[in-house]
C-alpha cells in the first residue's frame, strides 16, 4: 500500500511539472531567450516601435535600430522584423527585443557560412583602434589589422574608410565576438590576376604606369600592377644622377617604358629618360671640334671633372687637360664641383655619349708663349725647383721648367757627381739646348756656357768608339735623338744609330719611363751585341748593372750592413779622387 501512495504521488508531480511545462509554452511560444524571432509590427510610438512576438507581452525597440548607414527605415504597421530576444519579460512584464543584436547574429550565420566557404564579405572601415581598424560587416564588427590593410604601408587610410569594398575573414571566434579580417589577401589575389594578364601582353616600347615600390644604389623597383620592373639608374634621366633619389621617391606615381623583357625569367627592365627626347642627337652639331664653351663641373674624380655643358650632356676634362703646368695635382685641387667653368671640345663621339673636354686651351699655352720669346743657344737664369736623379728641374717664365740632364751640367765630372753640387732653392744659369712645344720640354746645359776644355773632349772620344773600333762590351757615349712610348733612339759618336728599348733604359723598373729623356740629352751606355754590319746594340740597363756589381765587389757586398746608396757613393767619391789625382 505503501509503494502504491508514493507511485501515485510521484505520478501527480509530474503531471504538474508538464502542466507547468505545457502553460509556459502556451506564454513564450515555444521562443527561448538568446534567439532570433519573427514578430509583428502591431504599433509606432514616437521613437519606437511596439511588436508583438507572440507571447502575453509586446516589445519595444528604438526605431534608430532599424536605420541602415544612418538613413532611417520606413515602417509600417503589420510588417514582419526579426528581433533579437533578450529576454522574455522584464521588471514591467513586457518582452526585451533587439534588432542589432538580431542583425548581428544573422551576420554571424552568414559570415560563420563564408569564413567555410573562403568566400569574400563585403564591409566598411569605420573606425581606428590600437593595431589596427574596425570593420562594419554586415551588422558584425571586425577587426582589420594594420598589416593586412594594403600589400605596401600605406600613410593615410582615410581615403579608404565608410567606402564598401570586400574582405576574406582570416579568423571567426563566435563565443569571443572576434572577427579577424585582411583587404590586403584580396589585394594580393587581383594583383595575380593583374598580373597573368599582364604578363600576356606585355611588350618592349610598351608605356606603362608605375608605383616606386623600392630604391636601391643602382636603380628603382617599379610596381606596374602585379608586376616588378627594374629601372636602373643610368635609364632615370640623361643627365648624370648619381643616386636615384636625387629624383625618386618610394611611393611616387611615374610613367616608364619597357626597354626589355625576358619571357623565359619573366625580367623587367624599364626607361624613364627614353620618354624624353635624346640630347646626343644634335651633340655632334653643337659640339663640333674646337668649339669653346661655358659649362657647370658636376663631378670630380682621380682622372679628371666632368662638365655639364646642358641637361643630360656632360663632358670629360682630363687632368692632363685642366692646366699647362699642374701636372701631378689632383683635380680636387684646380676645380670644384659647381664651378662654372670654360672649356673647348677635343673630341665628341655621339653614339658612346662621350665628350672629351679641355680647359687649359682656353689660355695660352706657355710653352709655345715661351718658345716665341727665345731661341736655342740663348742663355736663362732661374731657381732650381726640383732635384732627381737624372738632373735638375729649373723654373722658367710662365710658371714652366726647364730640364737640365745631369750629363749636361760639367765637362769633367760624371753627372752623378756633378747633380750634388746643388741645392733646390739655388739660382742657376744655363743655356737653351732644344725646345719642343709639342712635348712640353725645354733641355737646358751647363756646361755649354763654356768651350769644352782639351781633356773633356779627349775623354769624350775615348769614351766613344770609331765605327771601327765598335766592340762588345764597350762603354759608349750618346746622344738621344728620338723619345717613343717604347724606347729611345740615340746616337753614337760615329753617328751611327742605335734603338734602346724601353726595358733596356734603366736597371729598376720604376726608373724605365721614356718620359725621363729628352731630344738631346746624353746618355751612358754598354754595347751589348754587333751584327755583322757592325752596328752597335746598346743598353744602359747593362751598364747600370756593371756599375752596381763593382760596386759591391769594392766596397761592400750584398750582406754588408752598408746600403747600395752608401756603396755608390763611396765607388763616385773614390772615382772622383782619381780624376782630381790626375
Amino acid at each position: 500500500m505503501a509503494q502504491a501512495a508514493a507511485k501515485g504521488q510521484e505520478l501527480a508531480f509530474e503531471i504538474e511539472d508538464f502542466g507547468a511545462l505545457f502553460e509556459e509554452s502556451l506564454t513564450t511560444g515555444g521562443k527561448s531567450e538568446g534567439s532570433v524571432v519573427k514578430g509583428i509590427i502591431v504599433a509606432i510610438e514616437k521613437d519606437v516601435a511596439v511588436i508583438d512576438v507572440g507571447m502575453k507581452s509586446e516589445g519595444r525597440v528604438p526605431l534608430r535600430e532599424f536605420a541602415v548607414n544612418n538613413v532611417p527605415a520606413e515602417l509600417r504597421v503589420g510588417d514582419e522584423v526579426d528581433v533579437y530576444l533578450e529576454r522574455i519579460e522584464n521588471k514591467n512584464g513586457e518582452a526585451m527585443l533587439s534588432r542589432e543584436k538580431a542583425l548581428r547574429e544573422e551576420a554571424w550565420i552568414k559570415l560563420e557560412k563564408a569564413c567555410a566557404n573562403s568566400e569574400r564579405v563585403e564591409g566598411t572601415i569605420f573606425g581606428r583602434v590600437k593595431g589596427g581598424f574596425t570593420v562594419d560587416i554586415q551588422g558584425a564588427i571586425a577587426f582589420l589589422p594594420g598589416s593586412q590593410v594594403d600589400i605596401r604601408p600605406i600613410r593615410d587610410i582615410t581615403p579608404l574608410m565608410n567606402i564598401a569594398q570586400p574582405f576574406q575573414i582570416l579568423k571567426m571566434d563566435r563565443k569571443r565576438g572576434n572577427i579577424v579580417v585582411s583587404r590586403r589577401s584580396i589585394l594580393e589575389e587581383s594583383r595575380v590576376e593583374a598580373r597573368n594578364d599582364l604578363l600576356g601582353k606585355i611588350s618592349e616600347g610598351q608605356i606603362l604606369d608605375g608605383i616606386v615600390k623600392n630604391i636601391t644604389d643602382y636603380g628603382a623597383f617599379i610596381d606596374m600592377g602585379g608586376i616588378d620592373g627594374l629601372l636602373h639608374v643610368t635609364d632615370i634621366s640623361w643627365k648624370r644622377i648619381s643616386h636615384p633619389t636625387e629624383v625618386l621617391s618610394v611611393g611616387q606615381n611615374v610613367k616608364v617604358i619597357v626597354t626589355k623583357f625576358d619571357q623565359a625569367t619573366k625580367r623587367v627592365s624599364l626607361g624613364m629618360k627614353q620618354l624624353e627626347a635624346n640630347p646626343w642627337q644634335e651633340a655632334v652639331n653643337k659640339y663640333a671640334v674646337g668649339t669653346k664653351l661655358k659649362g657647370k663641373i658636376t663631378n670630380i674624380t682621380d682622372y679628371g671633372a666632368f662638365v655639364e655643358l646642358e641637361p643630360g650632356i656632360e663632358g670629360l676634362v682630363h687632368v692632363s687637360e685642366i692646366s699647362w703646368v699642374k701636372k701631378s695635382v689632383h683635380p680636387s685641387k684646380l676645380v670644384s664641383v659647381s664651378q662654372e667653368v670654360e672649356v673647348v671640345v677635343l673630341d665628341i663621339d655621339a653614339s658612346k655619349h662621350r665628350i672629351s673636354l679641355g680647359m687649359k686651351q682656353c689660355e695660352e699655352n706657355p710653352w709655345a708663349a715661351y718658345a716665341g720669346k727665345v731661341k736655342v743657344g740663348d742663355e736663362i737664369e732661374g731657381e732650381i725647383r726640383n732635384i732627381t736623379d737624372f738632373g735638375l728641374f729649373v723654373g722658367l717664365d710662365g710658371d714652366i721648367d726647364g730640364l737640365i740632364h745631369h750629363s749636361d751640367l760639367s765637362w769633367t765630372e760624371s753627372g752623378d757627381a756633378a747633380i750634388k753640387n746643388y741645392k733646390k732653392g739655388e739660382m742657376i744659369k744655363a743655356k737653351i739646348l732644344a725646345i719642343d712645344v709639342e712635348k712640353e720640354r725645354i733641355s737646358l746645359g751647363v756646361k755649354q756656357l763654356s768651350e769644352a776644355p782639351e781633356g773633356a773632349i779627349q775623354q769624350s772620344v775615348n769614351a766613344s768608339s770609331s765605327s771601327s773600333d765598335v766592340k762588345k762590351g764597350t762603354t759608349v757615349t750618346c746622344v738621344v735623338t728620338e723619345v717613343h712610348d717604347d724606347g729611345i733612339t740615340v746616337k753614337l759618336a760615329d753617328d751611327s744609330v742605335s734603338f734602346i728599348k724601353k726595358a733596356e733604359i734603366a736597371r729598376e723598373r720604376q726608373d724605365q719611363r721614356t718620359d725621363r729623356f729628352a731630344v738631346g740629352d746624353r746618355v751612358d751606355a754598354k754595347i751589348v751585341s754587333v751584327d755583322k754590319a757592325g752596328k752597335a746594340n746598346v743598353s744602359i740597363k747593362a751598364l747600370e748593372t756593371d756599375d752596381h756589381k763593382k760596386a759591391i765587389s769594392e766596397y761592400g757586398s750584398e750582406n754588408s750592413g752598408a746600403s747600395l746608396g752608401d756603396i755608390l757613393g763611396a765607388a763616385l767619391s773614390a772615382a772622383g779622387e782619381k780624376k782630381k789625382g790626375k
